[in-house]
Parts: structure tokens; C-alpha cells; sequence
């Protein structure tokens, strides 16, 4: 933790635990009236500002603004928040450590001391987005998909051992073990953290964090306030850096009743989803209260939580109370742990009960659990809730616009005995933390497949399995259940412990099958318990994703189609020829439960984690490089010094006026960062293809772009690339592409980017509605601004990307009045100034001028989107990590 503050308010109390004492912050001794009914979010906010008040960076009046919240229930006051640790996944963790890399050279060559550049906070960093499933529906599955994972990736494993030797204050979770928010959550997290200040007293404070992955937000179902934001911010984070951030508007979600027979956790999320993106939380917190929590399992609250992102949110926390304490105790944590945790949430009162008073909010919402049904999400967003009854008639739907097909098309598939149709389900997968850390509902599947197996169904041949747990403990409870056997005979044998195909490493499909796809442009389909299903992501010949539970997962890869109505069609035969239907094989609440009480065990987690660290033989065997600073490989194609502090002085130049800039990009509403940000496979005719073969690597050799994040060269050339990407400047036309103007030529976008750049002419881009909607990418914001951008101007925003095209430095503007590319006619053949940058301010009006082809031009009011002095000064130093490292190197 540091520091603590002056204590002006004199709140600093001692609290004892059995034979244990803390000092702690009281919030109902600072002084403030009575903050009883503040948000438990916003109590844990107060308790972060009245700990680190120093007159500075936190001064008295911040502390009272978040009080007197209660009096508006919104505020536009900024303040510095200092979250307890950092949480790091590997596609997001290389690149943040590559820049700590950077960053000590480039302290040495400010005459700086480099050891300067070392995490303040804790750091963990879990191995868990590499793993692909090239192998599935086999006994050796998780071992040959593993031998590979390492021999993609073992450049970038050595210099995180590197890293680990290096830096104080940063662990590594090796490949293998789980998913990092399942780790977070099974282990990690404590719900209350203590640690010593300065005077050596032991000090008690909630457990906070950010990630560097979107799906941070899962720790919240435990308490625990914690949210993604990029790699460059995190950076600036375990650097000692406050996050800036206005006190938030919070949204209560009243949840009341219970959950109905037939009905899941992941059901319940989608629908909260559904309600909460057409509510309209994007930069706000959620909160959850209600009687409902009452008989809410702390599983089904962490699923909730886990998809904050899709709903917009900036958090989606639940607050402390018994059903927390027994989940610490069922995963093992220890019981003076679990006392701490009691003690400390009900001095504080941040304890729920039915006693406790109910919570004021900004504006609030409600579901009666009984209300939700069995459902799906797709084919494209995770909003985008659809009934189980509909599915089928909703896929017919979605095709039309697809494909424009009436009628699903059948087409043979070479060296088979069977045929491939619009909406077979191709890929059918247990994946992403969002549902492996639910004992219910992967027993329930587990469950449903014993059940499927008795029967005599199979599933169908053309879909693709598997099961990639979030952690080693559901390997455990479900071998203790005797479920894995019948998972593994509908091919849902053990892939590998990692995020696989909700990230997109899905792994190829079988040759005839992929051909048949994309031969005949057929709309497939894949059916994951994840959280993800924007276009482009899952597969390449995947067009139809759709979001489900994992009970629903195995039975969509035995129906073999979206086509088909599971709640009225069967799914098939069994060994009699009798139909089988999906209520014949579902499992019930009563028998789900009785499977979570006899099989997950506390220790199983304690033996699971208890050499977390340690890591597979191959993990081992990695020689690991000496020195506090890295020696770059010239040739490395995974790992480079990035140019972001190339010629970079102590002072800074002020930002300079954006004359005649051309578009790089004019895109819709909705474009994701995965749309943006480099992900998935890596094609041999594309930019980074042609970079890596140039570097004599072998196609079979790319490895996916996110293992390539710690080298800028293959990440810019994939910027903008996403297959499915549509640049309005090229119309008709998908993928990364545009016009070099003013001659027109169609190009790709990196392509055009540098001979911009040869030319001296700086670029914008210009887009919708939601820009930035997704994962917590910095390379969204990385890869943007290497190619030559200098502002982004679009309708509205997502919380994280804007906050990191700020950090490295570009200038984030957002119309108003009703402006949109569509009412001002933007065919990308405009150019665009934009003028008083030096001296520009917080969401101050920026006035762009529009010059068409014609040489007519307007002006045009946006708001700017530096929303925070703070990161006003992050944009004049040319980014977070330039601000930070001159500030370092000054002190």
C-alpha cells in the first residue's frame, strides 16, 4: 500500500480480530453526517480518499464530495483513486511489461536510475490467453494443445520469467493453471487487504484493483471493487500513479424472487445485460441490491458481475455479507481471513443484512428472478438476448440479413458422410471465465451429458468440442461427480485451462469443413458459454455466435444446428428410436445442487493453489536472462523496444494544431475494439503476414496476434484489419482497407497510414455511436496512434478506449448538437483542422473545420473528451507512460 495520508479528519481507529489488531479509516468518525445510505461502491471510494489524504492529490474537499454524493446522487468532481493492486492477463500483460522494459531504458538514457521503474503496487499477472485449441475431442487433448502453447510461445514466456526476476512486486501465474479472473477469484482476491504503511502499523482496507482485462469486474461479485482499464493506465497504476476519475453516477439493480426451474446464472446475465445496455450505464457504476442477493449463490453474483463490459458498466459490484464469508471459506481462504473480512465490513458498514438501511442511487432498475427464461445471445453482441423458444426462428431471421437466404443452403463436405447447412453449429465450447468459475452450471452440464450418454446420443460430427475450465478445481469436482467421463464422450474432453475460444483461439476448423464454409459462403454457427461473440472473433469461417450456458453448450452440439427448436424439436434418438428432447435430459435445480454440496470442496482449492507459482516441467526449464535491464533480440519477432520514448527530453513540446488531416477510417456505430486492436489468426497475405514471412517465419508459425503484442511492428500492421471491419470510405467492402487520397486508390489500412505519414499529412478517424465497445485493448489505442492518428471524432465513446487513445496521446472529440458523419455527409473524401490544441481544456467545445473536395468547407462544435486535468496533462506529455516517466526521472 505505501503511504497513508495526514489524517486531518482524525478517522484513524484500531480494530481488533481475535488476537490481531489494524488500524483502519473509520468513515462514521471522519466527520462526515451520516453516509449510511451512500452506495457501498461509493463507501469504499470514501474510505480510498480518506486514507490517502495528503493535501494533494487528495485533499479534504475531495473526501466531502463523495460524502455529500448522497445530497445529488451525481457529481462532476474529479479525484484520485489508488487502488490496492493490479491484475494482469499475458496478451495484455507482455506489452505492459515490454514498456516497463522501455521505460528503464529510457530512464538510463535521461540519467535516471532504472530501478525507478518498478511496481509500487502488487502485481499479478496470470498465463492465461495463449492456449489454443488446435486438438480437442481426444484423452491427449490438453497435453499436445499445452507442448504447443509453449513451443508458440517461448520468446515471449522467457521475458516474462525475465520480468519476474526483474521487477519487485510482480508475480507470474504460469501457463496451465486458469483463467486470471477465476484465479482472482478462487485465490487472489481477499474482500479486505492489510498491509503496512510507513509508521509499520498494520492497516485494513478493502481489496481493490484495476486489470488490464475488460472482465475484471468478475472479483466484484465478491466484494470487491475492481474494473479493466488499458495496459498504458494499469502501467501508470503499479507506478505509483492515482486513477483519475469523476465520482460516478451508481445504478441500483433491485433484484427480487428466484430463479425458476429450468433456468441458469447464464441466463440471468444475459438478461441483466439486455436490461442494463438499453438502460444506458457506460461510464457508470452498478450496483446490486435486494432480497433477492438473499439466495444468491456468490458464483451466480461473480457471473453477474463478470459482464459488466457487455452492459456498459464501469463495475458491477454486489456488497459484503454472509453468503461472501462462506464462498471465502468453501475456496479455501483461512478463517482469520474470513474474520478480518466480518469485522472490518460491518465497522465500516459496508455489511448487508436485512437490517441494514436500503442505499440511495442515481436511478434504479429491478427483475424478479422468476421472470427469466432460458435464453441465448446473438448472433453478433452480447446484448442482443434472445428466448431458447425463439433461437431458431431468430437465426432465420439473422440469415436473411447474412446472407440474404430465404432458405438455409446444404452443401456436400468433401471425404464425409454428411452435408453442412446455414446454421450448423460448428464449434461448440465450455469457455471463459465468466461461467467455468460456476460449479452449477458446469455441473449441470456435466449432468446433462450423463443424461445425453444414457440415452445414446452423440454429438453431431461436424462440430468442434471442447471444455476449457477457468481453473484446476473444476478438473476436481467434476472427476469427484463422475461427470467428466460423459463430457468426454460428446467430445468435451479437457483442452485447457485458459480464455480459448471466447478470445478467439478456437483453433482451426477440420480442412473439409472450413472449405465447405467458405467455398460456399455458408452461414455457420458456434454456440459458447462465454461472453464475447462480436463479428470476426470466434472463428474466421464463423459468422453466427451465439452467447449460452454450458448445459445448453452440449446440447446444441448434439442438435448440430441453430436451425432447430430446442424447446419443441428433438434433439435426437436414442438407442429404442424414441425421440429425445431437451427436457428429457435436463437436470434439475434440486439434483445441481446436490452435486455442488457433495463434490467442490474447499480443499481442493487449497491444494490447487497451494504451488500456484511453481508452474508446469516446461514453465521450469525456461532459462531466464539476467539483468535490470532487457537486452532487446534485433530479431525477435514477439518481443521489441517500442518507440514511444524515441528522442523523448525532459520537457515537453506542447501539442501542436491538426492541419488538413485526411481520415484513416470512417465506421459506424458499435465498432469494438476488436474491430480496432489486432486479434485472432494472422493471414499470410496481410500486412503483419507479409512482416513475419519477411522475418523467415513460416505461416504455420504466425501464432495469433495477441501473442504478438509485445512486438509494435506486427500490432500496427494488423490496426484496423479486423476481418469484418467496414470502412464507409470503401463502400461494399469488409476488412481492413481504405482510400489514399486524394487520387482514391484502395489500399490496406496500414499500407495507406505510412505513405500518409511519408507524405507529412496527419490522419483522424471518424465514426458512430459506442466506439470502443469491448475489451480493455491498449492496442486499440497503441496501434492508433503508431499509425499516424491524431484525433478521433466520434458520436460517443466507451469508458476504457477513450481513456487510453488519451493516455497515448490522441485527441478523443465527440459531436454534439446532433452532429453525426451521416448529417454532415462524410465520404471520407474531407480533410479536417482542428485548431487550439496547445491551449485546450477539459470537455471544453473544440470547433473542427471540414474542408470538402469541392474546397467548401464548415465548422463543426465537439466536446472535447479529455475529461479530467489529469489526463490533460497525460495528452501534453504525449501520453501516460511519457508523464509518468518524466515525473520519475525528476523526482
Amino acid at each position: 500500500m505505501g503511504a497513508t495520508g495526514q489524517d486531518t479528519l482524525k478517522a484513524r481507529r484500531t480494530l481488533s480480530v481475535g488476537d490481531a489488531q489494524y488500524d483502519y479509516f473509520s468513515l462514521a468518525d471522519a466527520g462526515l453526517g451520516d453516509i449510511s445510505r451512500l452506495p457501498f461502491s461509493l463507501k469504499v471510494l470514501l474510505e480510498n480518499m480518506l486514507r490517502h489524504e495528503d493535501g494533494r492529490t487528495v485533499t479534504i474537499d475531495d473526501v466531502k464530495a463523495v460524502a455529500a454524493w448522497l445530497e445529488t446522487r451525481s457529481s462532476t468532481r474529479e479525484i484520485a483513486y489508488r487502488p490496492a493492486r493490479v491484475l494482469m492477463q499475458d496478451f495484455t500483460g507482455v506489452p505492459a511489461v515490454v514498456d516497463l522494459a522501455a521505460m528503464r531504458e529510457a530512464m538510463t538514457a535521461l540519467g535516471g536510475d532504472p530501478e525507478r521503474i518498478n511496481p509500487l503496487s502488487p502485481v499479478d499477472l496470470v498465463i492465461d490467453h495463449s492456449v489454443m485449441v488446435d486438438h480437442y475431442a481426444s484423452a491427449d487433448a490438453l497435453e499436445r494443445n499445452m507442448d504447443l502453447e509453449f513451443e508458440r510461445n517461448g520468446e515471449r514466456y522467457a521475458f516474462l520469467r525475465w520480468g519476474q526476476k526483474a521487477f519487485d512486486n510482480f508475480r507470474v501465474v504460469p501457463p496451465g493453471v486458469g483463467i486470471c479472473h477465476q484465479v482472482n477469484l478462487e485465490y487472489l482476491a481477499r474482500t479486505v487487504w492489510s498491509s503496512e504503511d510507513q509508521t509499520g502499523k498494520m492497516v485494513a482496507y478493502p481489496d481493490t484493483l484495476v486489470g488490464t482485462d475488460s472482465h475484471t469486474t468478475m472479483v466484484n461479485g465478491l466484494g470487491v471493487l475492481g474494473w479493466g482499464v488499458g495496459g498504458i493506465e494499469a502501467e501508470a497504476a503499479m507506478l505509483g500513479q492515482p486513477v483519475s476519475m469523476l465520482i460516478p453516477e451508481v445504478i441500483g439493480f433491485k433484484l427480487t424472487g428466484s430463479l425458476k426451474e429450468g433456468t441458469t446464472a447464464t441466463d440471468l446475465v444475459l438478461t441483466v445485460t439486455q436490461m442494463l445496455r438499453a438502460k444506458g450505464v457506460v461510464g457508470k457504476f452498478v450496483e446490486y441490491f435486494g432480497p433477492g442477493l438473499a439466495s444468491m449463490p456468490l458464483a451466480d453474483r461473480a457471473t453477474i458481475a463478470n459482464m459488466a463490459p457487455e452492459y456498459g458498466a464501469t463495475c458491477g459490484i454486489f456488497p459484503i455479507d454472509s453468503e461472501t464469508l462462506r464462498y471465502l471459506r468453501d475456496t479455501g481462504r483461512s478463517d482469520e481471513q474470513v474474520a478480518l473480512v466480518e469485522a472490518y465490513a460491518k465497522a465500516q458498514g459496508m455489511w448487508r443484512d436485512d437490517a441494514a438501511p436500503e442505499p440511495v442511487y442515481t436511478d434504479t432498475l429491478e427483475l424478479d428472478l422468476g421472470d427469466v427464461e432460458p435464453s441465448l445471445a446473438g448472433p453478433r453482441r452480447p446484448q442482443d438476448r434472445i428466448a431458447l423458444s425463439g433461437a431458431a426462428g431468430a437465426f432465420a431471421e439473422a440469415l436473411k440479413d447474412m446472407a440474404a437466404q430465404g432458405e438455409p443452403r446444404t452443401v456436400p463436405v468433401e471425404g464425409a458422410d454428411y452435408s453442412l447447412s446455414d446454421g450448423d453449429v460448428v464449434i461448440a465450447a465450455i469457455t471463459s471465465c465468466t461461467n467455468t468459475s460456476n460449479p452449477s452450471v458446469l455441473l449441470a452440464a456435466g449432468l446433462l451429458a450423463k443424461n445425453a450418454v444414457a440415452k445414446g446420443l452423440t454429438r453431431k460430427p461436424w462440430v468442434k468440442t471442447s471444455l476449457a475450465p477457468g481453473s484446476q478445481v473444476v478438473t476436481d469436482y467434476l472427476a469427484k461427480a463422475g461427470l467428466q467421463d460423459p463430457l468426454n464422450a460428446l467430445g468435451f474432453n479437457i483442452a485447457g485451462y485458459g480464455c480459448t475460444t471466447c478470445i478467439g483461439n478456437s483453433g482451426p476448423l477440420d480442412g473439409p469443413i472450413a472449405d465447405a464454409i467458405d467455398d460456399n459462403g455458408l452461414v455457420a454457427g458456434a454456440v459458447l458459454s462465454g461472453n464475447r461473440n462480436f463479428e470476426g472473433r470466434i472463428s474466421p469461417q464463423v459468422r453466427a455466435n451465439y452467447l449460452a450456458s454450458p448445459p445448453l453448450v452440449v446440447a446444441y452440439a448434439i442438435a448440430g444446428t441453430m436451425a432447430k427448436d430446442l424447446t419443441t424439436e428433438p434433439l435426437g434418438e436414442d438407442t429404442d428410436g424414441n425421440p429425445v428432447y431437451l427436457k428429457d435430459i435436463w437436470p434439475s435445480a434440486h439434483d445441481v445442487a446436490e452435486a455442488v454440496t457433495a463434490n467442490v470442496k474447499a480443499e481442493m482449492f487449497n491444494a490447487r493453489y497451494g504451488n500456484v507459482f511453481d508452474g508446469p516441467a516446461q514453465w521450469k526449464s525456461i532459462q531466464v536472462a539476467e539483468g535490470k535491464t532487457y537486452e532487446w533480440a534485433p530479431g525477435s519477432t514477439y518481443v521489441q523496444n517500442p518507440p514511444y520514448f524515441e528522442g523523448m527530453d525532459m520537457t515537453p513540446k506542447p501539442p501542436t494544431d491538426i492541419v488538413n488531416a485526411r481520415p484513416l477510417a470512417v465506421l459506424a456505430d458499435s465498432v469494438t475494439t476488436d474491430h480496432i486492436s489486432p486479434a485472432g489468426s494472422i493471414k499470410g497475405d496481410s500486412p503483419a503476414g507479409h512482416y513475419l514471412q519477411g522475418h523467415q517465419v513460416p505461416v504455420r508459425e504466425f501464432n495469433s496476434y495477441g501473442s504478438r503484442r509485445g512486438n509494435h511492428e506486427v500490432m500496427m500492421r494488423g490496426t484496423f484489419a479486423n476481418i469484418r471491419i467496414k470502412n464507409e470510405m470503401v463502400p461494399g467492402s469488409e476488412g481492413g482497407v481504405t482510400k489514399h487520397l486524394p487520387e482514391g486508390t484502395v489500399m490496406p489500412i496500414y499500407d495507406a497510414a505510412m505513405a500518409y505519414k511519408g507524405e507529412g499529412v496527419p490522419l483522424v478517424v471518424v465514426a458512430g455511436k459506442e466506439y470502443g465497445t469491448g475489451s480493455s485493448r491498449d492496442w486499440a489505442a497503441k496501434g492508433t496512434v503508431l499509425l499516424g492518428v491524431k484525433a478521433v471524432i466520434v458520436e460517443s465513446f466507451e469508458r476504457i478506449h477513450r481513456s487510453n487513445l488519451v493516455g497515448m496521446g490522441v485527441l478523443p472529440l465527440q459531436f454534439k448538437d446532433g452532429a453525426t458523419r451521416k448529417t454532415l455527409g462524410l465520404d471520407g473524401s474531407e480533410t479536417f483542422t482542428i485548431t487550439g490544441v496547445a491551449d485546450i481544456t477539459p470537455r471544453q467545445d473544440v470547433t473542427v473545420t471540414i474542408t470538402r473536395a469541392d474546397g467548401s468547407s464548415e465548422e463543426v462544435v465537439t466536446t472535447c473528451r479529455i475529461d479530467t486535468l489529469d489526463e490533460l496533462e497525460y495528452f501534453r506529455n504525449g501520453g501516460i507512460l511519457q508523464y509518468v516517466l518524466r515525473s520519475l526521472a525528476a523526482a
